[in-house]
């Protein structure tokens, strides 16, 4: 700190230090002036919540060099002796207290001295303003700010990006009672890959039958392989080849993903010994590449001595996830099946008598559904659903209102959980697409869904989406909420106006319409209920930071309370770029005390310029 501090006219502690020397800080008249500066060891102030947060952000936006002048700065290395300026004397510098962590630094004020003690200053500036450049393109290296940007009060918006909430496990039964089985029209991996069996080829060989080749496609006799899923009786049938495109959907990689999500998540411990520990990678790019080095197996394990125990099947070996990992990478299809129909043995062992497997899913009423097991689920049916017709989905009308887009999983699970959503709550997706969205929310929260599409393809599509996850939620063994669909226009639907007065949470990716689709939205918004939330990608309100004045404060829209939130890479289907979405929350009471405020001081304006006015008699001539 300053020994004195220099006088101001004005407080400027809201800006940061200047980066050179302010003019009224030098003189003119004289060179003997000199600044003295001492920094001492000063116990560091207790910190709260925010200010920790406030001191995590820079961390995570540019790491600074160490800064040596620093009474917290590292102390790896020696200081280094300063020279004194001509006239001071060298006892000056002796004077320092014990509690001097640093000995006094004397410098001219105006020198060039002056202005390298500051460079450190001006690097670190340099390097959080160019992460903040980047904080679209590097999402996970940047930390939202936890503090909103200072509006007027006449203001009903914030361009804030405030940290979620902790949101408490909400206490549902996950558990279906149904049956697994997938019965008529299921949708299994095999039937999508016979529709595109010229699109596939051969991944596994057989290493001891060179001529062997039922490893390779054919219109019927293809190789195929089941796997048992959770719940009674539910099992799919995959087939073993790979897709000439490694973007298109691989069966050897969804069974494998899904074979790793049932026995971590459904085994006990005591289950989860007999196959081994679960590999830490899948077969992402294994297929054009060549064969990596086989994994290592680890040493063996011990499998329980319980006597409860003791009724587990007896593996053939305590590493089978290993073993079934090393024919992956050999593309050893022989091995590859013998392998998997052990592991399905060892499965089915357990679904019988009671089905131990269906018993995990009470636990999660106090720890919550596992994310990774709804990520499966999603996957799993956007994959045998919308996969194959993305073709169809991409003709539409450029630069209009009804341009397809999606909203990832990612983003949709941030949504449901920053809204609040619950299983006794209810989600209009208004422009639904092929309802990838509502299946989500449904099996998320258990909550009620409805979606409205007016494209004819993605409508046909949504419907196959809503069935099937029916049927792949029950083979998982988890129940979803009720969820219905309507082909047409929401600006026209009798079931939107219907459902709006009792909707909890209203999404819309209006992120491409038109302003005259925005503005004809807005009415129906009026029927919501008081606390009712509108998500967008864009803003319904007429300017998101704007004051509250004659011209917007009997806006429709000024029922809204506005928050942004960032999105980042990845979270959407039409760019790879982050952005921001709009949380509209339905706040009439807070409005009113606005409007309130914002008359009465329009009043006592009113009376101030009255006062001022002097009357007709008052006024003299000369």
């Amino acid at each position: 700190m300053l020994s004195t501090p220099l006088p101001a006219s004005t407080d400027l502690s809201f800006f940061s230090a200047p980066r050179v020397p302010s003019k009224g800080a030098s003189s003119s008249t004289t060179t003997n002036v000199v600044v003295t500066t001492r920094l001492t060891r000063r116990s560091p102030p207790p910190q709260t919540a925010v200010s920790s947060k406030r001191s995590l952000a820079p961390a995570l936006l540019a790491p600074t060099p160490p800064d040596r002048s620093s009474p917290f700065s590292d102390l790896s290395s020696p200081p280094k002796r300063r020279k004194l300026l001509p006239g001071v004397s060298s006892s000056s510098s002796s004077t320092s207290t014990p509690d001097d962590f640093v000995p006094r630094i004397v410098k001219r004020a105006p020198s060039a001295p002056a202005s390298k003690e500051r460079k450190p200053r001006k690097r670190k500036s340099s390097a959080s303003s160019k992460a903040s450049s980047r904080a679209s393109s590097r999402p996970a290296c940047s930390a939202p700010s936890p503090e909103p940007i200072s509006l007027s009060s006449r203001s009903r918006s914030t361009s804030s990006f405030p940290q979620p909430s902790p949101v408490e496990v909400e206490k549902r039964h996950w558990r279906t009672d149904e049956d697994g089985a997938p019965g008529v029209g299921f949708l299994s991996s095999e039937e999508v890959v016979k529709r595109l069996m010229k699109s596939y080829k051969g991944y596994f060989v057989d290493p001891n039958d060179p001529e062997n080749h039922y490893f390779e496609p054919h219109p019927t006799d293809y190789p195929v392989v089941e796997l048992e899923y959770p719940n009674t009786n539910a099992k799919e049938r995959y087939i073993l080849l790979a897709p000439k495109d490694k973007d298109h959907y691989n069966p050897i990689m969804d069974l494998e993903k899904s074979l790793y999500t049932i026995v971590e998540h459904y085994c006990t411990k005591e289950q989860q010994a007999l196959f081994g520990p679960i590999p830490t990678d899948t077969l992402s790019e294994a297929i054009s590449r060549s064969p990596s080095p086989e994994p290592s197996c680890p040493p063996p394990l011990d499998l329980p001595s319980d006597p409860s125990t003791m009724f587990l099947p007896t593996p053939s070996t305590p590493y089978l996830l290993k073993t079934l990992k090393r024919a992956l990478y050999r593309q050893d299809g022989p091995t590859f099946i013998k392998v998997l129909d052990e592991i399905n043995s060892i499965l089915r062992s357990f679904k019988e008598g009671g089905n131990s497997l269906m018993q995990v899913p009470f636990q999660w009423t106090d720890s919550g559904f596992p994310e990774k097991v709804m990520m499966r689920i999603i996957e799993e049916n956007y994959q045998r659903t919308v996969g194959p017709n993305v073709p169809k989905l991409r003709h539409y009308e450029a630069f209009s209102s009804t341009v397809y887009g999606e909203l990832m999983p990612n983003l949709v699970e941030d949504i449901v959980r920053i809204t609040n959503l619950r299983e006794d709550s209810l989600f209009l997706d208004l422009g639904s697409g092929v309802a990838n969205v509502v299946v989500q929310a449904s099996l998320q929260t258990g909550c009620r869904s409805y979606g409205i599409e007016l494209m004819e393809a993605p409508a046909r599509v949504a419907v196959d989406v809503v069935d099937q996850i029916k049927v792949r939620a029950r083979m998982w063994g988890v129940k979803t909420g009720a969820m219905e669909l309507e082909k047409g226009d929401m600006l026209k639907s009798a079931r939107v106006d219907a459902l709006m007065s009792k909707a909890d949470v209203v999404l819309v990716d209006n992120k491409v319409f038109e302003e005259s689709l925005n503005a004809a939205l807005r009415p129906k918004f009026l029927d919501l209920k008081e606390g009712a939330i509108v998500v967008s990608l864009a803003p319904f309100v007429s300017s998101i930071y704007a004051r509250v004045t004659d011209r917007n404060v009997d806006d429709m829209t000024a029922i809204f309370d506005v928050k942004e939130r960032p999105y980042h890479s990845g979270s959407v289907s039409w760019g790879n770029g982050g952005g921001s979405y709009f949380i509209h929350r339905v706040d009439r009471a807070g409005y009113s005390a606005v409007k309130q405020k914002y008359e009465e001081g329009k009043g006592a304006l009113r009376t101030r310029s009255s006062r001022r006015k002097p009357s007709p008699g008052a006024l003299k001539f000369s």
